[in-house]
């Protein structure tokens, strides 16, 4: 397997518990739900179904529930409607059906935002649009680029920012379903300045279930700190982002986003067509191979399948395809860059060990890095040096094994619950060697924490033989 997580979405593709069975055997690391398509019966039933094949193979398989966001669109449209350059089209307040001459919005409330000179982009940028005027219900625009317009196709306005709720009522349902689920990651759709997330949070009342950031707005590309700082971790959602900023500052706003990640310590997933031929066919091509590897040589956490395992017709040859890649660019992935490793403050003693477990482990080559962890802080503090050394989490809390199965590198177990440093580092050990990472006579370092149970107090690496 390699050590980069594969994140399939769940569609009506890839919901039959034995291609679900096929997807995790072949790489697949975290399953995805996305709350913008299909009813809340069909989530629950792919949770369900996930959960089971999980068990099944013996792996820890985190659910992400996708939130689909302010995500503003056209509404209905009639068939056959066709939009020609040079002619006149409405935006329009009032429900209607859409046709050659008009459309309607799912969030009216924007039309004040849209002022005259700006672009108003269609279907992923397929068609263009100017605005040459509006009033309190309407904006009137010319069609720069045309072509045909099907219904409930998203629009984008660059440059311009739009007086959305970044929590829609759906998504207050869509979230309050996840949480008494037990999901073990909810995606924010739309993400534009680090308030955002907080008020998400707050909606969350305390829960632990983690954030991640999904980056695909202008605005957010110009606050990526502070909201790589506030989530729990990143994604690159370059469909909305390839629209909302030049197609060519794309892979620039990449890599700055996983620098920052890295920076941080956070999880960082590349997301969109990475191998979207593999929709409609068995093999990617050259270009989405090259895309897949770069995003390794980049190190991220994980890379994600979206359309491809959702709705395509090759499901499981697309992970079979995403690990095969992932696999031979690590192999070719050269040691991490040291600008871009996370540094441990003045007072930062679990990063500093961490640090120290790294390479120590280098230095003596050992069979592994075991962090005995009750948050996941520890692994994904080692995770971000990105040791060639094996890294395993060992924690009592099952949650906490599938929400470190999103980070580069970390293989979960569970172990007993213990109360003692020496019953913690001996459940660690026989963890370890339980599963074949470590043999007898082979020499592991192990992190934790002397109080026990405490999480975000580690505090001591050892190194012991299995």
């Amino acid at each position: 397997m390699p050590r980069t997580k594969i994140v399939v979405t769940i569609g009506p593709a890839s919901e039959e518990p034995s291609v679900l069975r096929r997807m995790i055997a072949a790489g697949a690391s975290v399953a995805r739900l996305n709350a913008s398509h299909g009813t809340r019966d069909d989530l629950a039933r792919r949770l369900r179904a996930v959960r089971s094949a999980a068990d099944d193979a013996g792996r820890h398989i985190p659910v992400m529930l996708d939130l689909g966001g302010p995500k503003l669109r056209v509404g209905d449209v009639a068939d056959g409607v066709v939009l020609e350059r040079g002619s006149r089209f409405e935006l329009v307040a009032d429900v209607c059906t859409g046709d050659r001459q008009r459309a309607c919005l799912t969030h009216p409330e924007v039309i004040s935002d849209i002022p005259p000179g700006a672009r108003v982009l269609l279907d992923d940028g397929r068609i263009e649009l100017a605005v040459e005027g509006r009033d309190e219900d309407r904006l009137v625009t010319v069609v720069v680029t045309g072509g045909p317009l099907t219904s409930h196709k998203g629009v984008n306005v660059p440059g311009v920012r739009l007086s959305l709720d970044p929590i829609t009522e759906k998504d207050r349902a869509d979230l309050a379903w996840g949480l008494e689920a037990g999901v073990d990651f909810v995606a924010q759709s739309f993400v534009r300045s680090p308030e955002d997330i907080e008020a998400l949070r707050a909606l969350m009342g305390g829960s632990a279930v983690p954030i991640v950031a999904k980056v695909e707005k202008h605005e957010a590309v110009e606050r990526l700190e502070e909201i790589v700082g506030a989530a729990d971790a990143v994604m690159v959602a370059r469909g909305d982002l390839g629209v909302e900023t030049a197609t060519e500052r794309v892979p620039l706003i990449q890599r700055r986003i996983v620098a920052l990640a890295r920076e941080h310590g956070k999880p960082v997933v590349v997301a969109t067509q990475m191998l979207e031929s593999m929709v409609a066919s068995p093999r990617p091509t050259r270009a989405e191979a090259s895309d897949v590897a770069n995003a390794i040589f980049e190190q991220v956490d994980a890379v994600m399948l979206s359309a491809e395992t959702a709705v395509g017709a090759y499901p499981v040859e697309a992970v079979e395809t995403m690990a095969r890649i992932a696999s031979a660019a690590e192999g070719e992935t050269p040691p991490p860059d040291a600008s871009v490793f996370p540094r441990a403050g003045r007072h930062d003693v679990a990063r500093a060990v961490s640090a120290a477990a790294c390479e120590i482990a280098r230095v003596l080559d050992l069979a592994a890095i075991v962090t005995a962890t009750q948050s996941g802080a520890t692994a994904r503090a080692v995770a971000a040096h990105r040791p060639s050394t094996p890294i395993v989490a060992a924690t009592p809390d099952e949650r906490v094994a599938r929400r470190v199965a999103l980070v580069w590198g970390v293989q979960p177990l569970v172990v007993p619950q213990h109360g003692t440093i020496d019953e913690m580092l001996s459940h660690a050990v026989e963890a370890v060697r339980g599963a074949g990472i470590a043999l007898a006579g082979d020499l592991v370092a192990l992190t934790a924490g002397v109080a026990v149970g405490v999480p975000g107090t580690t505090n001591l690496v050892q190194v012991t033989e299995v």
